[in-house]
């Protein structure tokens, strides 16, 4: 279709150099002659055409008509196939896409990208899926998950995904090369984005933490550990379970403290957290990195600090407010 219209602008202007410089007409004349030899009105010729002109004329209109009969035929095509059809849903997602900033960029939606993206779509809806398989796209698109049809390792693909602006990506490709690949690509184009990286094995691990991954995680090997705490410690491990996929009123979650809150500078005890919101502080995490495990009552809050906070759901996002 796009080589077709092309053909057409330059038939067009040729038209025009005919008339003008051959015939002699001016630029106006000239213009309504090819809109009405082109579009086979037969109103008839504005002025006498010498032989040369109407042999040229000829030409032109065969060639018009010619690359008039293609365009309409390749639109035909494109609506018989539903290429239209796909061309604009595919820019309406990429205008909901642009619109994105700090979502979560998704690459492959195998059994691991399924489950990565239905677990950020019980938080946020702010999810963008790179998935090159035509089977797993169709997929997304009636699931109605924002998503983008290509191979995760194209830079353009990872931008369209809004890369630059988005707060993490999980690559969870089955080839390790990509992995590497796209956590590099991603690191040098938003250095501050979080990066969550598969791997098949843990000889990989150095290597995509090398190329920038935040954190990289080894399916098998977490598979395996759940299921020896789930033979070994069945009550802790269904405690954990219930507390982090929220099946009951009692939620764990990490709360962020900014230097606004009004807990900076207090410790655990004067900041009232237990007794005005009912939230028990299982941990903090220190900006730079170091975490304190059941800390006591006189444990001071700092700027940059996470709260690793069991309680209900009602409770966490009422202190939500003060931090």
């Amino acid at each position: 279709l796009v080589l077709g219209l092309c053909l057409m602008v330059v038939v067009f202007l040729v038209g025009l150099f005919i008339f003008m410089r051959v015939e002699g007409w001016g630029f106006i004349d000239s213009f309504y002659m090819m809109v009405i030899t082109l579009s086979t009105v037969g109103f008839g010729e504005i002025h006498p055409l010498s032989e040369k002109g109407r042999l040229l004329t000829a030409l032109v209109i065969i060639c018009g008509v010619g690359n008039f009969a293609f365009i309409v035929s390749s639109f035909t095509r494109m609506l018989v196939d539903g290429h239209l059809h796909n061309l604009l849903w595919r820019r309406k997602v990429q205008k909901r896409i642009d619109k994105l900033e700090n979502h979560y960029i998704i690459c492959g939606y195998g059994r691991i990208g399924h489950v990565v993206v239905q677990e950020i779509l019980k938080v946020s809806q702010d999810v963008v899926v790179v998935e090159a398989d035509p089977v797993l796209v169709e997929r997304l698109k009636r699931e109605g998950i924002m998503h983008i049809a290509g191979d995760a390792t194209n830079d353009k693909l990872l931008i369209d995904a809004g890369l630059k602006r988005a707060k993490s990506i999980v690559t969870a490709l089955t080839d390790e090369a990509a992995n590497v690949y796209v956590t590099l690509t991603a690191r040098q184009l938003n250095p501050g984005i979080s990066i969550i990286a598969r791997a098949n094995d843990a000889s990989h691990i150095t290597r995509l933490e090398f190329a920038g991954a935040n954190k990289v995680v080894l399916p098998h090997m977490i598979g395996g550990v759940r299921m020896a705490h789930s033979v070994l410690r069945p009550t802790v491990t269904d405690f954990l379970d219930l507390a982090v996929r929220g099946h009951i009123d009692l939620q764990l979650e990490q709360l962020a403290i900014s230097e606004k809150s009004i807990f900076v500078g207090k410790n655990l005890m004067d900041s009232n957290i237990r007794k005005d919101f009912d939230l028990i502080i299982v941990a903090i995490k220190r900006a730079d990195g170091n975490l304190v495990f059941n800390p006591g009552p006189r444990e001071e809050l700092c700027v940059g600090d996470t709260l690793i906070t069991l309680g209900r759901q009602s409770d966490l996002q009422k202190i939500c407010e003060f931090l």
